[in-house]
């Protein structure tokens, strides 16, 4: 457990601690007791975490085109980058897409995933061709920091869709002896308000076809924080 928790990067932290002198009286001889709970090291995510992480991402993209920076893993100076978190980088041209890797499972230290989405999302999306210099000068990167994603249990289609939580849950969507899967981040609400068509364009991304019964698949949802580019330079 507490192997676990290291990888998650939890921490124990005591709650209480007491004796059975405490109420047996007898303390000349006494079997001791402690609580403890497991919660996160992390700090709460604000604006400056959100610009080393766009940091990373860029330098690692940069460095992958010679146009400046470190190759090979970012060095992760505060605790928090060492943790193992999952993480999406986007790439975005104007108001259109350009790239977008990221995992939905924590696999290895955050700032190892974020250079490592960064650099796929540029030149390894095989919806779109590598990314050059001059596009990358143009290009604006957003990252997406997810939760674990928990299983979202449902009795038949309209339970599941009144469940949803539209610009809040990210939504994987598994049939598994098909072996298919595919995620919609929270982000995509925005083009896909409706939750049927949302869950409709989710089973075509998925490759599951549109006839099946919602119930034979496993759904679970998640949530991120993100940060963007842009959003610094207002």
């Amino acid at each position: 457990m507490l192997i676990a928790a290291k990888r998650k990067g939890l921490a124990p932290k005591l709650l209480d601690c007491r004796n059975s002198g405490d109420t047996a009286g007898d303390k000349s001889r006494v079997v001791g007791y402690a609580s403890f709970a497991l919660a996160s090291e992390s700090p709460r995510y604000g604006a400056g975490h959100g610009r080393k992480l766009l940091q990373i991402a860029r330098q690692s993209i940069s460095a992958a085109l010679g146009a400046g920076g470190e190759p090979g893993a970012p060095v992760a100076e505060e605790s928090w980058l060492r943790e193992s978190r999952a993480s999406f980088v986007t790439l975005i041209q104007g108001d259109e897409l350009r790239g977008c890797v990221g995992a939905l499972e924590a696999q290895r230290p955050l700032a190892q995933d974020v250079a490592e989405n960064a650099r796929a999302a540029a030149f390894e999306d095989t919806r779109f061709k590598p990314l050059t210099l001059d596009e990358f000068e143009r290009t604006d990167i957003e990252v997406s920091l997810l939760s674990t994603p928990k299983r979202l249990l449902f009795e038949h289609h309209a339970e599941l869709i009144a469940r949803l939580r539209p610009g809040v849950d990210g939504i994987i969507l598994e049939q598994g002896e098909e072996g298919k899967r595919a995620t919609f981040l929270p982000q995509v609400w925005e083009g896909l308000p409706d939750p049927e068509q949302f869950i409709a364009h989710l089973k075509r991304k998925a490759g599951i076809a549109p006839d099946t019964e919602l119930r034979s698949c496993r759904v679970k949802r998640y949530t991120v924080l993100k940060w963007r580019e842009a959003e610094f330079r207002q």
